[in-house]
């Protein structure tokens, strides 16, 4: 009877997803058909750019979704503002703000592109519900704008920059689960959260050095676009939170106003038959002057192929050493390529993956292509080892960088489980280091100095690539990686990036490495391309066919008398035995 139901519920689940498959196809094949039978709607006359920064926003575009709608990107925002700075129909820009904070560099890159669309004479307006986060970046990214417009019923509370970090070695501790790591150096903390049970003094020097940092960089951003006095505003996010009046009387908001008012007002300065379009549907055209190669990298360093957000079934991105191997590889082949624009980021990952890619690098330069790095929210650990051999390295004051060094270990959890009576034996054939990587059997000092000596040679290599490709002496490289994070205006300092900017900064240090006139329109081609709509609809197709496959295979795992040991121990073994180039990133509150 049990194998009935199971039989039964698999033959039903199977029958709704055939049912789901079937509408989105037909939904997908209508959005193919209308899009290559008609192009996008000419613009009016008077058009108003809107940008909602409440959205979460992938650095880099993935190309359209199969129906047909582009994900908004940083990346196409900042070049949308400054195509659209030229374009004689745009009017201005009307911005919903992120009254709880963001990433402080995308917050910085917005800045930056605001204050370019501005040279055009063009008005900006930002619209607050309220700035009720703390943390700088979302007021920061507006700052620029002609007028900030908030709701006068909600708060002003920025007060500083703030993170949390968790430490669970006194959890393992108590269930007597022993962490064993080996981290290359002491500021690698990735570790720390396992093997802890607080901030070590490294970890602490480096994350206050860090925050500090970018507050630094927020405070001057901010006071320089609002004209304030920089001891006056400290003094301000001392006493915060604030009312909504007291913001307004020290400058720091315009007007009082709720959204409708703001877009009402932002209309009549555009002209009456003003239409709004949002910033991720304005069309950048493209030059038809000398190509770049865009190649872009975001997500964790994985083996393999790259997740886009394009499945249907998945909204993760990682960066896949072949598939941008591969692309660095074409893309320094194609002889109408005069160079590449590599955008990085990325915490790290896969030291191998990292490698490859890393490899690519070199080769693309190699070919006589210049390699320009510009670097976004993070490229840190496998993201920096990876920018390493480029031409110039680009980053913005606020890029988390660096973290130039390796961590890996596993969780022994064998006192755990013989707390609830659950044993795990083994038959060792081979040498004793078959066994580093399993969860039940504790190192002993042989294993763990094949362990230290393995993880070694990847930091020698990792800190000679970056010494190699940063031309520095060896000795200066390892004083300044040990596994610390900087920010760009300190990774400038040490000699880790060349220049300061964003992504439009790199572009422009690409054109100039080309030989390219500074005034001249580039190209941008994408390696590898974007997924038309026809190559998505495979990607789903394929994926709900494996998911049907898995579908029929539940019945006989469900019966497997692994299942429930694999459940009890899968959470904590996800991540064992890795060596990682990956860093460990701060979340600010």
């Amino acid at each position: 009877m049990r194998q009935f139901f199971i039989s039964l519920f698999a033959s039903v689940i199977g029958f709704f997803v055939a049912l789901l498959l079937l509408f989105m196809l037909m939904i997908a094949l209508i959005a193919a058909v209308a899009s290559s039978a008609s192009s996008k709607k000419p613009l009016g006359k008077s058009v108003v750019l809107t940008l909602d920064l409440r959205r979460p926003m992938l650095d880099h575009s993935t190309g359209a979704s199969l129906f047909g709608s582009q994900k908004g990107s940083l990346v196409q925002t900042v070049r949308a503002l400054h195509a659209a700075k030229e374009d004689t129909k745009v009017k201005g820009v009307l911005i919903r703000a992120n009254g709880w904070g963001m990433s402080p560099e995308q917050a910085e890159e917005i800045r930056l592109a605001i204050r370019d669309f501005k040279t055009s004479g063009k008005f900006v307006i930002a619209q607050a519900q309220g700035f009720e986060g703390t943390t700088l970046s979302g007021y920061m990214a507006v700052a620029p704008a002609d007028e900030i417009w908030m709701q006068d019923t909600t708060g002003f509370a920025l007060a500083g920059q703030r993170t949390e970090v968790e430490f669970l070695g006194g959890v393992f501790k108590k269930f007597d689960a022993k962490p064993e790591f080996i981290q290359f150096y002491e500021y690698k903390n990735a570790a720390n959260t396992y093997t802890q049970d607080h901030m070590t003094p490294p970890h602490r020097e480096s994350l206050t050095s860090l925050l500090q940092s970018i507050f630094d960089s927020s405070v001057a951003n901010i006071t320089e676009d609002r004209k304030l006095d920089k001891d006056r505003f400290l003094k301000f996010l001392d006493a915060a939170p604030h009312s909504a009046e007291q913001a307004k009387a020290q400058g720091f908001i315009d007007k009082f106003g709720y959204w409708v008012d703001a877009k009402d007002y932002a209309r009549k300065k555009a002209g009456k038959d003003a239409e709004f379009l949002d910033i991720s549907d304005y069309d950048i055209r493209e030059g038809k002057g000398p190509v770049i190669a865009f190649i872009g990298g975001q997500g964790d360093i994985v083996p393999g192929g790259s997740e886009d957000g394009g499945n249907p079934f998945s909204s993760k991105v990682s960066m896949g050493s072949d598939t941008l191997s591969n692309a660095l590889i074409t893309a320094s082949k194609d002889k109408n390529v005069k160079a590449i624009l590599f955008r990085v980021n990325s915490p790290g990952g896969s030291a191998s993956a990292s490698d490859q890619i890393w490899d690519a690098v070199r080769k693309a330069k190699k070919s006589g292509k210049p390699v320009v790095v510009s670097m976004g929210q993070y490229a840190a650990s496998g993201g920096y080892y990876v920018s390493a051999p480029a031409d110039k390295i680009i980053a913005m004051p606020t890029t988390i960088t660096g973290s130039i060094g390796v961590v890996g270990g596993v969780i022994n959890i064998r006192g755990t489980a013989a707390k609830v009576g659950y044993n795990v034996e083994a038959v060792n054939i081979g040498g004793d280091f078959s066994s580093a990587y399993s969860a039940f059997e504790p190192w002993n000092q042989a294993t763990r100095e094949a362990m230290r000596a393995s993880m070694e040679d990847i930091y020698v290599d990792f800190t000679s690539r970056v010494a190699e490709g940063r031309k520095m002496p060896i000795e200066e490289v390892r004083k300044i990686a040990r596994g610390r994070v900087w920010t760009g205006v300190q990774a400038k300092e040490n000699g880790l990036v060349d220049e300061i900017g964003g992504f439009m900064k790199a572009l422009e240090e690409t054109k100039k490495l080309a030989k390219i006139d500074k005034d001249t329109k580039v190209r941008l081609k994408r390696f590898p391309p974007e997924r038309s709509q026809w190559e998505q609809l495979e990607l789903m197709l394929s994926a709900s066919a494996q998911a049907s496959q898995n579908l029929q295979q539940l019945k006989a795992l469900s019966e497997s008398p692994e299942y429930q040991a694999f459940l009890k121990a899968q959470a904590t073994l996800k991540d064992n035995g890795k060596v990682r180039l990956k860093a460990e990133l701060p979340v600010l509150k």
